[in-house]
C-alpha cells in the first residue's frame, strides 16, 4: 500500500455516518470480517495476546496496589471491586481463583514506594509487548507492513501504553477513593447516604467509558495507517465490549453449570479456565477490529474506491517497511548467485569483477 496512490482517509465520496451505509455494504462488512478473521490468523494472534496479558497481570497489580497504598486505601477496596465483577459473572469464579491468592499476597506487602516504583516500570514494559503484539495483529488485519522505524515504533507504543494504563489507574483511583468523597459531600449538602447511592450507579458507567476509550485508543493508535479521524466509540469498539461482556457471562454460566474442568483438570483447573477466559476475550477484541477495518472497507466500496483486495488507507510511515523491502531484495539477489556459481560466491560483484 503506498502513502502516495491511496484517497485521503477522509475522502469525501465515502459515506461519513453509520447510517448512511446501505443494507448490502453492512452484510458485506460482516460476512467479510467472519471470513477475514480466520484468514487473518487472528486466532493465533489472540493466543500471543494471552500469553502478553498474563505477563503484564501481576505487575500491573503491584502497581495499582502500591497506587491505592499511596492514597491510603486498604486493600479490602481492590478486593471488594473484583468481588463486585465477579458476582455480577464478568470473571468466572475459578478464574478468581487464579487471581486472587497472589493479590492477597502483594497486598500483605508494605512500603509501596519500592513497590510503586518496580511495578509501574514492569509494568510499563509487559503491558508495552501487549501492545506492541496488538499492533502486528492490527497492521495484520489492514493488510499493511510495518513501516516506523525501531525508535518511532517503540515511541508510540510506550506512549500508548503509558496512556491506557493511566486511564486504568484513574479509574480504580476514581472508584475506591471516589465513594468516602461522595458520602462526605453527601452530608454536606443534606444528602447523606443518598450520594454514596447514586455514585454506587454511576461508577459502573465511569468504568465503562474507561474501558470504550482504552479500546477505541487501542484500535485507532496501534496500525501502521492513517485512520479517519478518531472517534470516542467506533462500532467495532462497541461490538467488542458487548461481545466481552456477553462471552464473559456466557462462560462463566458454562463453567458453573456444565464444565468439568475440575475433573479433567485437577488443581490446573483454575488456571486453564483463567487462560480460556483471557483468550476470549482477545480474540472477541480482535474481531472487533476487524469489523472496523472492513467497515471502513465497506465505506470505500460504497464511496467507488477500489477497495476489492485491498484497504486502501495511507501508512502513517514507510520507511522501515522499504528498508526491509531492499533488504530482502540483496537476500534473494545473494541466493541467486550462490545458485548460479554453485556456491562458489554469494557476491554478484564478485562475479562482474570476474567477467571483466
Amino acid at each position: 500500500m503506498s502513502t502516495t496512490s491511496t484517497p485521503h482517509p477522509e475522502h469525501s465520496s465515502k459515506p461519513d455516518s453509520p447510517t448512511d451505509i446501505k443494507p448490502p455494504s453492512w452484510k458485506f462488512v460482516f460476512k467479510n470480517a467472519a471470513r477475514e478473521f480466520g484468514d487473518d490468523g487472528l486466532s493465533d494472534a489472540a493466543a500471543g495476546l494471552t500469553y502478553y496479558t498474563v505477563l503484564s497481570l501481576f505487575p500491573a497489580i503491584i502497581a495499582l496496589v502500591s497506587i491505592l497504598s499511596l492514597f491510603g486505601q486498604s486493600g479490602d477496596l481492590l478486593r471488594n471491586l473484583i468481588t463486585d465483577l465477579q458476582d455480577r459473572g464478568a470473571i468466572p469464579v475459578d478464574a478468581l481463583d487464579v487471581i486472587m491468592p497472589v493479590m492477597e499476597s502483594l497486598l500483605e506487602t508494605p512500603a509501596p514506594g519500592i513497590g510503586l516504583i518496580l511495578g509501574l516500570l514492569v509494568a510499563m514494559w509487559t503491558a508495552s509487548n501487549y501492545v506492541k503484539a496488538f499492533s502486528r495483529a492490527m497492521n495484520r488485519i489492514y493488510e499493511i507492513p510495518e513501516g516506523r522505524g525501531f525508535v518511532k515504533f517503540n515511541a508510540s507504543m510506550y506512549a500508548l501504553t503509558a496512556g491506557m494504563l493511566a486511564l486504568l489507574a484513574l479509574v480504580l483511583v476514581l472508584i475506591t477513593v471516589s465513594g468516602p468523597l461522595a458520602e462526605s459531600i453527601g452530608s454536606l449538602i443534606g444528602l447523606g447516604e443518598t450520594a454514596l447511592t447514586v455514585f454506587n450507579y454511576a461508577k459502573w458507567p465511569i468504568l465503562l467509558v474507561i474501558v470504550i476509550l482504552i479500546v477505541s485508543i487501542l484500535y485507532w493508535g496501534t496500525p501502521n495507517v492513517k485512520q479517519p479521524k478518531f472517534r470516542w466509540l467506533t462500532i467495532g469498539a462497541g461490538i467488542a465490549i458487548i461481545g466481552t461482556i456477553l462471552a464473559s457471562l456466557a462462560f462463566a454460566f458454562y463453567v458453573s453449570n456444565f464444565g468439568s474442568y475440575d475433573e479433567t483438570y485437577g488443581t490446573l483447573a483454575g488456571v486453564i479456565i483463567f487462560l480460556f477466559w483471557v483468550n476470549i476475550i482477545n480474540s472477541v477484541l480482535l474481531f472487533g477490529a476487524e469489523i472496523d477495518a472492513e467497515l471502513e472497507r465497506g465505506r470505500q466500496l460504497q464511496g467507488g474506491i477500489a477497495a476489492e483486495k485491498e484497504i486502501q488507507l495511507p501508512m502513517r510511515d514507510d520507511k522501515a517497511a522499504i528498508k526491509k523491502q531492499k533488504k530482502a531484495r540483496e537476500a534473494v539477489a545473494e541466493a541467486r548467485e550462490l545458485r548460479l556459481t554453485a556456491g562458489a560466491s554469494s557476491d554478484p560483484d564478485e562475479k562482474d569483477e570476474s567477467k571483466s
